[in-house]
C-alpha cells in the first residue's frame, strides 16, 4: 500500500511548532464553536416552526465541531516528541519578531476599553500620540508632526463632527 497511509504520520522535529500551533488553534475554534453552539440552542423556539431559529447554526456548529475535533486528534497523533519544547522555543522568537504588532494591539485594546470612560477626544489623542511616537522616527520634527496629527484627528474630528455633521462622538463619564 502507497500514500499517506502507509507511511508514518508523525513530522519531522522542524515542523512540531507549527503543527503545535495549528493544534492550539484548533482548540481554541473547538471551544468558540461549542460557545455558539450553546448560544444557538438558547434561541427560544417560536411557535409558529417547529425547529426553530437555532436549528441552522447548531447544525454548523454541529458538524464544525466534529470537523475540528477530528483535526485536533489527526494533529495530536503527528506531534513528535518535544514539540511542546520547540513550540516555546519559536513561540518566543515569534514573538520578539513580531512586537510591534503586538504594541499595536494592545493600544487599541487599550483604546477601546478607554474610550467610554474618558471619551474619544483624550482616548484617541493618547491612542494616536502613543503610536505615532513609537513608529515614527525619534526626531523632533517626526515628533512634533505626530503630536500635531494626534491633536487634530482627536479634537479636530470631535469638532468637526459635532459641529458640522450634528453627530456627537462618545464623551466619556
Amino acid at each position: 500500500m502507497s500514500g499517506p497511509a502507509a507511511t508514518d504520520v508523525r513530522l519531522a522535529p522542524q515542523d512540531a511548532p507549527g503543527e503545535v500551533a495549528r493544534l492550539i488553534s484548533y482548540v481554541a475554534l473547538l471551544a468558540v464553536s461549542a460557545g455558539l453552539f450553546a448560544e444557538a440552542w438558547a434561541i427560544p423556539v417560536s411557535r409558529f416552526e417547529t425547529l426553530g431559529a437555532g436549528a441552522f447554526p447548531m447544525l454548523v456548529h454541529g458538524v464544525l465541531m466534529l470537523l475540528l475535533a477530528g483535526a485536533a486528534i489527526g494533529s495530536l497523533r503527528r506531534l513528535p516528541a518535544g514539540a511542546w519544547t520547540a513550540f516555546a522555543a519559536a513561540a518566543g522568537h515569534w514573538v520578539r519578531t513580531r512586537r510591534l504588532v503586538i504594541v499595536v494591539f494592545a493600544c487599541l485594546a487599550l483604546y477601546l476599553a478607554t474610550m467610554p470612560v474618558v471619551g474619544y477626544p483624550l482616548a484617541t489623542l493618547a491612542f494616536l500620540a502613543v503610536l505615532q511616537v513609537t513608529l515614527a522616527p525619534k526626531t523632533r520634527t517626526a515628533i512634533a508632526i505626530s503630536l500635531v496629527l494626534a491633536l487634530l484627528f482627536s479634537f479636530g474630528l470631535n469638532w468637526l463632527f459635532a459641529e458640522v455633521f450634528n453627530v456627537f462622538l462618545p464623551r466619556g463619564r
